[in-house]
């Protein structure tokens, strides 16, 4: 009943996208073979969601992609001579075939290797109808496993789904004839019943023994190269040595399918080189090139900045050549670089109006609030870069990501580790805090770049990993002017501690060095000061023309109208989490509050945070795609920014030509509907549900008055470890100042790990 559910809603989703599915492309040459636009060829479907090449993949597939993506059928041979569409040779790895036939593992060889599963060889199709597909990569969810999703024939993908192109991929047809099973004789047949566009096979003898009896502009033919170092099995030599030799490929294929990393190979350390010729040289004698291995949720090269976009146009749009075809588990990264992306220049007008606002400056690609990373940011198109402002013990504002200088820089090895201290009212355990140092001690700290996803084995750009310097806030100032930025933003916390306990006026230090720098009522350029604490912003209202940002650190689902009305008084915008537009439950979407509604209806914009491009960062229906999830936030909750430490996504996003497009938005560029997944998900398998976030009350925003600076006691000796207890604010309960990413780090280790 469920798989009869959900069937019926991706019909539905279907039908409903058919009408915005209009080509972006125009009339741009392109410089493929053709001159036509690369092909998407989805993997399976959608296999980067749903289970390889399952009903719900495939349809997803067609439902989010270009017009004329291509399904790929990795196919199997049962028993009884029926080609299934299953992604491995052996069953066990995406199937339940191991629960349904415990006693019939077997080990055989393949090409020279042993291998050990569940065959295809060994089951007649009947017997595979009480089998169902499964994932099979253990980072992607296994939520949907229970929907019973048939195996299907490639005849089935071609009667129930009609898509635009069948590619049948032939990866083991010795093996499959030393079982007496002939894929010669499958190919032939099912090419007579149904329409099959490609045929690939690693396999030069397979390929040869049909090259005959396809009309090549029919079903072209294409030869699949495997790893370098492997033997290709009917010639005993290397892929590599065959790469080398095209003209002889050429005598009976179209086109070859390569690894990414033929094109652009990776160093061991993860940075790409420079381009091969292999595009170039197979577009001499007129072989099409089709490249494989693009998938979103596996760490890409530190060169692409963990932006799947990014590592695509590098495929398709580098000014010397673009490959024929992108094999993909997520077509819908390859449709959006394709039609909406490619051929855009950096001068290309904004479509779309909000702000990007960077987070520590662009501190997914270098030390956070360092100039490199500020340079950077204003490099890749932000509007406005952020200065967290954090006070020195000789009185001197400077930008650091937090009070606590262990967190970005080498401190903890540096001459002052022994100034180390704990204060509950500002973090639970030891840390070495701002006002410890003077300022020339902190320029001589060596920054660290952050890795807030390490626990995932994602780790930024290494090569950047103690680059740049840290900059006063004067610094930071005059590094903003004469630049393309609309404006600059100062976070400012702690302003009560810094006041009575450690003598720091730290308002009035950023009014100081904002005047000084002539920032006072800059008309050119804009001045923004975000704080969690309305004191903070009480007191700078009216010291000059500044945009007063409140930041909500909490998630939230709406907000009362007299607390509206509250930060209305001494507030100009609202920046909130993204939890609190989009809240998710295991990382899925659930639904849509009301707070951004509330908050532009009295006429405060809303700026969210953060976005990050690693995959781990957000939610699983946004396809582990960071475009994906800006323009659902965007162009689908209306928020007015986005603060995000990896600022050139979102402002490449903002020059992309599928924007303003109305009812001809292609179905790639449509924001993504919370619940949508979760509707796809069996009961027995639904995440238990989460109570709602709270609603935003007066109690949460009033604060008593920032106090008047009380002279500094006498310093605690170096090293000493004396607690100091919270002092309650606003509502009496501690602001919460951890990332959200840590709110949800359990679930999300539970939800990647769950299928290990």
């Amino acid at each position: 009943m469920c798989n009869s559910r959900a069937a019926a809603f991706l019909e539905v989703l279907l039908v409903s996208s058919l009408i915005a599915l209009a080509s972006a492309q125009g009339s741009t040459k392109w410089l493929t073979l053709s001159g036509n636009p690369p092909l998407v060829i989805a993997r399976g479907g959608f296999s980067g969601i749903f289970p390889d090449s399952s009903l719900f993949a495939y349809n997803l597939a067609m439902i989010t992609s270009v017009p004329d993506v291509v399904m790929w059928c990795d196919v199997q041979l049962t028993k009884d001579e029926a080609g299934i569409c299953a992604s491995d040779l052996r069953l066990d790895n995406s199937t339940s075939i191991a629960s349904a036939f415990r006693d019939k593992e077997k080990t055989y060889d393949v090409n020279g290797v042993s291998m050990k599963g569940w065959f295809s060889i060994d089951f007649t199709l009947k017997d595979l109808a009480t089998v169902y597909l499964t994932q099979g990569i253990g980072s992607r969810s296994p939520r949907f496993d229970g929907n019973f999703l048939p195996i299907l024939t490639a005849q089935e993908v071609i009667q129930q789904l009609k898509p635009p192109g069948l590619w049948l991929n032939i990866q083991h047809d010795q093996f499959f004839s030393q079982h007496n099973l002939s894929m010669r004789n499958y190919v032939l047949s099912t090419s007579r019943s149904v329409p099959v566009s490609y045929i690939s096979s690693p396999e030069v003898n397979f390929l040869r023994s049909i090259v005959t009896r396809f009309n090549r502009t029919r079903t072209k033919l294409v030869f699949r190269f495997l790893a370098r170092n492997i033997v290709e099995p009917s010639r005993s030599q290397t892929y590599d040595s065959l790469s080398k030799n095209l003209a002889f490929i050429k005598t009976f294929a179209s086109g070859i399918l390569v690894p990414k990393a033929y094109i652009y190979p990776v160093t061991p350390e993860n940075y790409v080189q420079p381009y091969s010729s292999i595009v170039s040289d197979a577009h001499k004698i007129g072989l099409e090139v089709y490249a494989s291995d693009f998938v979103n949720d596996q760490p890409l090269s530190y060169n692409y900045s963990y932006d799947p976009i990014e590592e695509t146009l590098h495929y398709i749009d580098n000014g010397v050549f673009s490959v024929d075809g992108l094999l993909t588990d997520f077509p819908i990264t390859q449709s959006e670089a394709i039609d909406c992306f490619a051929h855009v220049g950096k001068n290309n007008s904004r479509q779309v109006k909000f702000l990007v606002i960077s987070y520590n400056g662009a501190s997914g690609d270098y030390p956070s609030c360092t100039d490199k990373a500020y340079t950077k940011a204003i490099q890749d198109g932000a509007d406005v870069i952020d200065c967290p402002v954090q006070m020195s013990k000789d009185g001197v504002p400077f930008c650091f990501q937090s009070i606590n200088l262990m967190e970005a820089s080498n401190i903890a090895q540096s001459e002052f580790r022994n100034r180390t201290t704990t204060i509950l009212e500002l973090r639970p355990g030891p840390a070495i805090f701002s006002f410890s140092l003077t300022w020339s001690e902190v320029q001589s700290l060596t920054p660290q770049i952050s890795n807030p996803y390490q626990a995932f084995s994602l780790y930024r750009n290494p090569a950047n990993r103690m680059e740049g310097k840290f900059v006063s806030l004067s610094d930071f100032l005059a590094l903003a002017r004469n630049t393309s930025l609309s404006g600059v933003l100062l976070r400012i916390e702690n302003a009560t501690y810094l006041a009575e306990n450690q003598g720091l006026s730290v308002t009035d230090a950023v009014l100081d060095v904002l005047s000084k720098a002539g920032y006072n009522n800059l008309t050119t350029m804009k001045v923004m000061i975000q704080s969690t604490n309305s004191s903070v912003l009480t007191k700078i209202k009216g010291h000059g023309n500044y945009e007063l940002v409140y930041e909500v650190d909490e998630n939230i689902r709406d907000a009362a109208n007299s607390t509206v009305e509250d930060i209305k008084s001494f507030a100009n915008s609202v920046a909130v989490t993204k939890m609190s537009v989009l809240p998710t439950n295991s990382l899925y979407l659930t639904m849509r509050t009301n707070t951004v509604a509330k908050l532009q209806a009295y006429k405060l914009p809303v700026y969210v945070q953060l976005f990050s491009n690693e995959f781990v960062s957000q939610a699983w229906d946004f396809f582990s795609d960071a475009t994906v999830e800006i323009n659902s936030f965007v162009t689908g909750a209306g928020v007015d920014g986005v603060i995000t430490d990896f600022p050139r996504t979102a402002a490449t996003y903002k020059r992309n030509k599928c924007l303003g497009l109305g009812a001809k938005t292609p179905a790639y560029m449509t924001p993504v509907g919370p619940g949508s997944l979760v509707e796809l998900i069996p009961p027995s398998d639904l995440p238990p549900a989460q109570p709602p976030s709270p609603v935003l009350t007066d109690s949460d925003v009033n604060e008593p008055p920032l106090p008047a600076v009380v002279a500094k006691a006498p310093s605690p000796t170096p090293g000493a470890n004396i607690p100091t207890a919270p002092t309650p604010r606003g509502n009496g309960q501690p602001k919460l100042s951890a990332p959200i990413f840590l709110s949800v780090l359990p679930v999300l280790v539970a939800s990647l790990f769950l299928a290990l």
